[in-house]
C-alpha cells in the first residue's frame, strides 16, 4: 500500500475549552505583554539595523522537485521535500537534513541553498512530527525512538538505495542517534557520513541541557501539569505567546545567537519558526528530551566519517556536549565556530556551509 498522499495543509485538532491552569498561564502571559512597552521600543530599534546583511533575504519555502506527505503508523503525516541534482555525480550520497526542536526544515536554509546551487547532491528534507508542515500526534507524548523510526521511514521511502549522509541539528542530531540505536547496521552500509550540529548524546554531570536541567528539578508531577495545561488550554497559551512576541524575539536573540549584534532578519526567522510550534507540541516533547541518553549508540558511527559542529557560545547545548561526542568518537572532525550560539548554521552560515561542503568532498 502506498502511504504517500498530498494535501495542502496538515490536519488541525478541534478547538478545546481552556482549562483553569491553561487560562491562568494565558492571563499571566497577557499581563506580561501589557508591561513590555520598553521591550517593544527596543525590538523596533534593534530590527531597524541598516547593516543587517540578511535584510532582503527571502526565507521560507525553497525550490524542490517533489513534495509529499508521508503517513506514519502513529497517525502523523510527515511533510517531505526532495531536490534532485541538476548535474548528478555517480557515487555522491543523498544528503538528509534533520532539524531540531521548535524549528523546521528551514533551519538549513543556507546549506540547502548551497547544495542546490552545486547541483551534484540529492537533498532530502522533512519536518519533524508536530513541527512545520507535518502533522501532530492525536494523543500521547512524542518520543525520540519514534523520531528515529520516522527518519528510517523517510529514508526507506525516498532514498531506499545508495549512500547517505545524515545532517542533524540539535534534536535532529538526537534523532540520528536514535536511528543508530535502532538500526546500527545502516551505518557504514548505507550511511557513509554523519554531521552532528549543536547536539548532545545525553545529559552530562558537568553541564545539562537547559530544559532537562529545569525539568530535573521540578520533577514528573510538574511535567504532567505542564502537559495538561497545554493540551486543555493550548489555544489560550498560544494566543498569549503571540501577544508577547517582542519578549519572544528578545529571548530568541539572547539564547539562540552568540554574536553581540546578530542579524535581526535571522532572529525574526528563528522566532517565527519557534512561534509556529504549538505549546501542546512543545510540552509533549519535553519528557523525551529530558531523558535522552544515547552515548552508547554513537558506537555505530565509529567506523564512518563524522563531522561535529558547535558554536562556542551555545547556551542550549553547550560546547561540552559536543566535546563529549568527540571524546567517544575520536576520529570525528570537530569544528568550533567562534561567536556563535545554538543556530550556528544560520548565524555563521558561510563557515558551516564550507565545513559541510569540505566534509562531503572528502568522503
Amino acid at each position: 500500500m502506498n502511504h504517500r498522499f498530498r494535501v495542502p495543509r496538515p490536519r488541525t485538532a478541534a478547538g478545546r475549552v481552556a482549562g483553569v491552569v491553561g487560562a491562568a498561564v494565558g492571563v499571566a502571559a497577557a499581563g506580561l505583554a501589557a508591561g513590555v512597552v520598553g521591550e517593544r521600543i527596543l525590538v523596533r530599534r534593534l530590527k531597524n539595523d541598516p547593516a543587517d546583511p540578511y535584510a532582503h533575504e527571502v526565507f521560507g519555502e525553497q525550490r524542490y522537485d517533489e513534495a509529499f506527505r508521508l503517513e506514519m503508523p502513529d497517525g502523523t503525516d510527515i511533510h517531505v521535500e526532495v531536490v534532485e541534482p541538476t548535474r548528478p555525480v555517480e557515487g555522491h550520497p543523498t544528503v538528509v537534513l534533520v532539524h531540531g526542536f521548535c524549528l523546521d526544515m528551514g533551519t538549513f536554509h543556507f546549506q540547502r541553498e548551497m547544495l542546490a546551487a552545486r547541483g551534484d547532491y540529492r537533498i532530502v528534507a522533512y519536518d519533524q512530527p508536530g513541527h512545520g508542515r507535518s502533522g501532530r500526534l492525536e494523543a500521547g507524548d512524542y518520543d525520540l525512538v519514534a523520531l528515529g523510526r520516522t527518519l528510517r521511514r523517510v529514508i526507506d521511502e525516498v532514498a531506499p538505495e545508495g549512500p547517505l549522509v545524515l545532517v542533524g541539528h540539535s534534536m535532529g542530531g538526537m534523532t540520528i542517534m536514535a536511528l543508530a540505536e535502532l538500526y546500527p547496521e545502516l551505518f557504514g552500509e548505507r550511511v557513509v557520513g554523519t554531521v552532528l550540529m549543536a547536539t548532545s548524546g545525553g545529559v552530562l554531570a558537568e553541564t545539562r541541557l537547559v530544559a532537562p536541567a529545569l525539568l530535573g528539578r521540578v520533577g514528573a508531577p510538574v511535567l504532567y501539569m505542564m502537559s495538561n495545561a497545554a493540551r486543555y488550554g493550548g489555544t489560550v497559551i498560544d494566543r498569549a505567546r503571540k501577544s508577547t512576541s517582542d519578549v519572544a524575539w528578545l529571548l530568541t536573540r539572547r539564547y539562540g545567537f552568540g554574536t553581540s549584534r546578530p542579524s535581526p532578519a535571522l532572529v525574526s526567522y528563528v522566532e517565527t519558526m519557534n512561534s509556529r510550534t504549538s505549546a501542546d507540541t512543545v510540552t509533549r516533547y519535553l519528557r523525551t528530551l529530558a531523558t535522552h541518553s544515547r552515548f552508547p549508540a554513537l558506537a555505530a558511527l565509529a567506523d564512518t566519517p563524522v563531522l561535529v559542529i558547535v558554536g562556542d557560545k551555545d547556551m542550549i547545548t553547550p560546547v561540552t556536549h559536543s566535546e563529549e561526542i568527540v571524546r567517544r568518537l575520536p576520529h570525528a572532525e570537530f569544528v568550533k565556530i567562534h561567536d556563535s550560539g545554538h543556530v550556528v548554521m544560520l548565524e555563521h552560515a558561510d563557515e558551516v556551509s564550507a565545513a559541510l561542503e569540505a566534509f562531503l568532498e572528502g568522503l
